[in-house]
């Protein structure tokens, strides 16, 4: 087996969501990340099967702008250096741990020996190219929001714009939502997603498909009871009336990967399209938010 490159930048718990997705836009690769209990401080690593080149320049200059984000990503000094692959795959089972939200749902890997509680659904997810493992606090949040909005005395159809793995379409099905709807303008993205929905014997109850949301129509599309749209902030801002107009009214949107700084110029243009803030969660920089159409 080949070896592989590991970059790794030293980096603050403040920005260390960040960091990650930093090197995973700029490598289009998954990242991860670890805390050292006794320093305080994280290293955020990314495994490449060639030597990259001519990165050091995007690397820099995307840790300038998380700077300009207020967060403090610290030193940041970072290193390149040729891993065993071995190295790489149990670093994922290191870090990657069951996430419970509350008694009603269960995110593990595969590998995780964790027994469910009693009728709590259970969500099998390994860490992949594609966006949403339950690690991050943007999928936490909306996966809680999921949890909360659930009525099982009647049916409640439920949307996900930007699916990326797929994970709350298919924590969507298996918690009751009927019809269950997800797009992603990545067709990498969406063959990974219906990938996990068939692991997790959901594909007929979830339609997973390959959209760009800046292309959607705004009138006669299907509504929904609950829309999550975990994407960035100026997308969220630019396509607001698109994903609006998906609700129903009295319908719930969960918005995140929204950074702090961010947070209040958002919240300012959903209430203007006539949406009520009923909660909002901030967490190692990123806030995300629920709100209810009026």
């Amino acid at each position: 087996m080949k070896r592989l490159w590991e970059i790794s930048v030293r980096t603050t718990p403040e920005a260390e969501e960040a960091v990650t997705e930093l090197l995973e836009s700029l490598f289009s690769q998954a990242a991860s990340s670890y805390t050292n209990l006794e320093t305080g401080k994280v290293i955020a690593s990314v495994f490449l099967s060639s030597k990259p080149r001519h990165f050091r320049a995007s690397l820099l200059g995307g840790l300038a702008r998380i700077k300009q984000c207020r967060l403090d990503p610290g030193i940041a000094d970072f290193s390149l250096k040729r891993v065993q692959p071995r190295n790489w795959a149990e670093s994922w089972k290191r870090h990657f741990k069951p996430i419970e939200i509350s008694s009603a749902l269960l995110i593990q890997p595969s590998w995780s020996k964790r027994r469910p509680q009693k009728r709590q659904a259970v969500v099998i997810l390994d860490p992949g190219l594609s966006f949403g493992t339950g690690q991050h606090p943007t999928t936490v949040f909306c996966l809680q929001q999921l949890v909360n909005c659930r009525d099982r005395g009647r049916q409640q159809s439920f949307l996900d714009v930007g699916c990326g793995s797929g994970i709350l379409a298919i924590a969507a099905a298996k918690l009751g939502y009927k019809p269950v709807e997800a797009l992603d303008s990545d067709p990498e993205a969406v063959r990974i997603a219906r990938g996990n929905a068939r692991r997790n014997r959901v594909f007929n109850q979830v339609r997973i498909r390959s959209a760009d949301l800046t292309t959607l129509p705004t009138r006669g599309a299907p509504k929904h009871d609950l829309v999550c749209a975990n994407l960035t902030s100026d997308l969220l801002l630019a396509e607001r009336q698109r994903i609006v107009s998906r609700l129903k009214p009295e319908g719930g949107l969960v918005l995140a990967g929204i950074l702090k700084a961010e947070f209040p110029r958002l919240v300012r243009a959903y209430r203007s399209a006539g949406l009520k803030l009923v909660k909002s969660q901030a967490e190692k920089g990123w806030q995300s938010a629920a709100f209810l159409r009026r």
